[in-house]
C-alpha cells in the first residue's frame, strides 16, 4: 500500500476492528463517514482502519494510474484476472489483519469488509484467512478468483458470517456479478446474508442500517 491507513476509533483501547477497503479510483479516506454513521456503542470500543490502495495503471482506464487493489482488463471480471495483483494485495491486507493481532484484538473480534475492488478483496481474503474472523463484508463487488476459491479457503472460516450488499441498477458490477457470487458462496455451505437496494453503485442509508445491524450480531458478546 501507498500511504499508511487511517485510523478512526470510537473510544480509547478498542476491543474489535473493521478493516473496509475502498472501490477503484477512491482512498481510504471514501469510506470515513461511515464509522460516523454506525451505532456500534453496545460493542464497545472499535478502531475502523481504512487502507489505501497502491496507484498502479488499470488496463480497463487505458492504462491511467489510480489507486487500485489490482489491474482489470475489462468489463467482464471474470476475464483475465490480475492474479499476481490480487494475491499482492491480499498479503498487504493479512499484514492489516496481523497489526491488529498484535495490539490485542483477536481475529474473532476483526471484520474484514470492502467496496466493489474492496468487496472483492475482502472475500478473497477473509475465505483464506487461517482463524476464524468474526465478519466478512461485501459491497457492491463480487467473488474474485472464484474457481479457486474451494481449493484454497480455510476452514477456520467456513462458518464465518458473510454480509453481500448491492444495488439493483448498479452499472459498474451487474447485479447478476453479484448474485453469481453469493450463489457461489452458498453452493460452497457459507452462511450469506444477501441484501438488495434501489441504487447504483453506491451505498444507501438502508444498506448502512442493515450493516450497521450485521455488525453488532457479529461483534457483541
Amino acid at each position: 500500500m501507498s500511504r499508511l491507513p487511517i485510523e478512526i476509533e470510537t473510544a480509547p483501547n478498542p476491543t474489535a476492528s473493521v478493516i473496509l477497503m475502498h472501490g477503484l479510483g477512491a482512498d481510504g479516506n471514501d469510506f470515513v463517514p461511515i464509522a460516523g454513521e454506525l451505532d456500534l456503542s453496545s460493542v464497545g470500543p472499535v478502531r475502523f482502519v481504512f487502507p489505501n490502495a497502491p496507484v498502479i495503471p488499470v488496463t480497463l482506464n487505458n492504462g491511467y494510474q489510480m489507486p487500485a487493489w489490482f489491474d482489470i482488463a475489462g468489463p467482464d471480471f471474470n476475464v483475465q484476472e490480475d492474479a499476481t495483483g490480487l494475491r499482492r494485495s491480499q498479503a498487504a491486507i493479512e499484514a492489516l489483519i496481523a497489526n491488529e493481532k498484535a495490539r490485542g484484538i483477536p481475529a474473532n473480534r476483526i471484520v474484514v469488509a470492502g467496496f466493489s475492488q474492496g468487496c472483492a478483496m475482502a472475500l478473497l481474503t477473509g475465505l483464506r484467512h487461517t482463524e476464524r474472523l468474526a465478519g466478512i463484508v461485501g459491497l457492491s463487488g463480487w467473488l474474485p478468483l472464484a474457481a479457486s476459491t474451494a481449493a484454497e479457503r480455510h476452514a477456520a472460516n467456513h462458518e464465518t458470517p458473510v454480509f453481500l450488499g448491492h444495488g439493483r441498477q448498479d452499472p459498474m458490477v451487474p447485479l447478476a456479478r453479484a448474485t453469481q457470487s453469493r450463489d457461489a458462496l452458498v453452493a460452497l455451505g457459507h452462511t450469506v446474508e444477501w441484501h438488495e437496494y434501489t441504487m447504483a453503485h453506491s451505498v444507501c442509508m438502508e444498506e448502512v442500517a442493515d450493516l450497521n445491524d450485521f455488525l453488532l450480531r457479529v461483534l457483541v458478546g
